[in-house]
């Protein structure tokens, strides 16, 4: 359990700016404050930095970048803003959308420019909800890649980055942070005194009681992020007053190899695939997301279903790392043949060939629209999934840059939350999450958090 206590008398050490957490957020707020000339102490509970991150597709929406305008694709900030309230429903603070896709282009080009990172634009197929390719990652197209080329980044920098160090207690005085207490691996306790502190330790999907309380729709699905995001920052928040919002929303994603525990990408769908449950029965519409997709075929008979798609789109998902892992451990199945993939994965013999014989081109009874000439050709493939819950996307309300509102509406003047800490852009549910916000929200953020000026030390 996450507390907050008075200052002790001393601290055992004093640092300038304190982040919580080395994920994408921590790391980029790191490189940012780190820029502006602060002295920066990074502090991890992992003995090497992963996070959620690690465990994603690493891609961040960024709309006008450089790299963008070098492929062609024509896009605005003000396209971007749309695509997420249209998706939440229009459940979020404008202001606030508006900030973070303003910011996304300036903090992927200043990442490219200033520190090289390989980024690249996703621009062979399209992402649900977005009126652009706008999905930025690096070569491998993982999470992991990001984290570590983050950390690198970091280390080139000469930031101090201690891990293996969970903070457990924050300090304040009249909600002035003055430091955290973290505990080692070893169990010993030690405070850590700053002037401004940043709070990077992602959201509260690890937290299983936390997810009961807020989202119980989804408690039962398979957790698919970080065990670490336990919710101390909510925690924290909720003790001195801060500002909360949309803790029932979440990223849920119906794609998730089963048993194998990958994440298979949704180009699967968007490129021409479908899902069918054990009866080879398509049961939604498919078109509308992969967070929602979650909650769906976990209502299905066994809480599965089956992603069924071709080689042309097998030839698209290759360039995600993820997909060649579950190639590699046997999870794609494939066949000539439509009769020969139902025995394959065992559902009732000419199930697939009627539900492939429905599709249309036109709006499917589902609501589904069917581009002309999209048609499956063998030979034919499909993975068992299930529904999982990625990450958390409501937290600690947060102005335009980054810094923690109290219930009045007034800031912490040095308290700031990014990523999973801070509540997103995704609305109230599950429905409302528009590909790749955590990693805007984090990046976004953390750059702008990390940019802040350090406040005085007392109010």
């Amino acid at each position: 359990m996450a507390n907050v206590a008075p200052s002790p008398a001393a601290f055992d050490i004093e640092i300038e700016t304190l982040i919580i957490g080395a994920g994408a957020g921590g790391l980029t707020a790191a490189l940012a404050a780190h820029e502006a000339g602060q002295n920066v102490l990074l502090i991890e509970a992992d003995a090497v930095p992963q996070g959620s991150t690690a465990l994603s597709a690493g891609l961040i929406p960024a709309a006008g970048t450089k790299l963008q305008r070098a492929a062609g694709i024509a896009d605005s900030p003000a396209a971007f803003a749309n695509d997420i309230q249209t998706k939440a429903h229009h459940e979020n603070d404008p202001a606030f959308v508006e900030a973070l896709t303003m910011q996304a282009a300036p903090t992927i080009d200043w990442l490219t420019d200033r520190f090289g990172l390989p980024f690249s634009v996703v621009d062979n197929f399209d992402y649900p909800g977005h009126s652009a390719r706008r999905m930025h990652g690096l070569p491998t197209r993982s999470g992991a890649e990001l984290i570590d080329r983050l950390r690198a980044t970091a280390e080139a920098q000469d930031i101090d980055l201690m891990c293996g160090l969970r903070a457990e207690t924050l300090f304040h005085e009249a909600g002035h942070i003055t430091g955290v207490a973290v505990r080692g691996p070893d169990g010993a306790v030690q405070t850590v005194g700053c002037e401004k502190l940043i709070l990077a330790c992602n959201g509260f999907g690890g937290n299983r009681a936390m997810v009961s309380r807020h989202m119980p729709e989804i408690d039962q699905a398979v957790w698919f992020g970080h065990d670490g995001n336990r919710g101390e920052a909510v925690q924290w928040g909720e003790a001195l007053g801060a500002a909360t919002r949309h803790l029932g929303a979440y990223q849920g994603h119906g794609n998730v190899a089963h048993p194998h525990g990958i994440l298979i990408t949704w180009a699967t769908v968007t490129e021409g695939g479908f899902q069918v449950n054990r009866h080879g029965r398509r049961f939604w519409n498919e078109a509308q997301g992969y967070s929602e997709a979650a909650r769906v075929i976990l209502s299905q008979p066994g809480g599965e279903a089956f992603t069924i798609f071709d080689a042309r789109i097998a030839d698209i998902a290759r360039q995600f790392e993820d997909f060649r892992q579950a190639e590699s451990q046997g999870a794609i199945r494939s066949a000539h043949s439509l009769s020969a993939l139902e025995q394959e994965i065992g559902v009732p013999a000419g199930s697939l060939q009627q539900t492939v014989a429905e599709l249309r081109t036109g709006v499917d009874d589902f609501g589904r629209a069917w581009p002309q000439g999209v048609q499956l050709e063998p030979p034919f493939c499909a993975v068992r999934v299930t529904g999982a819950l990625f990450h958390t996307q409501g937290g600690l309300v947060t102005d335009a840059t980054g810094a923690v509102q109290r219930s009045d509406g007034t800031v912490f003047a040095n308290l700031f939350a990014v990523g999973g800490a801070a509540c997103g852009v995704s609305g109230t549910g599950d429905s409302g999450y528009l590909s790749g916000n955590g990693l805007l929200s984090a990046l976004t953020l953390g750059y702008l958090s990390g940019r802040a000026k350090v406040p005085d030390r007392r109010p």
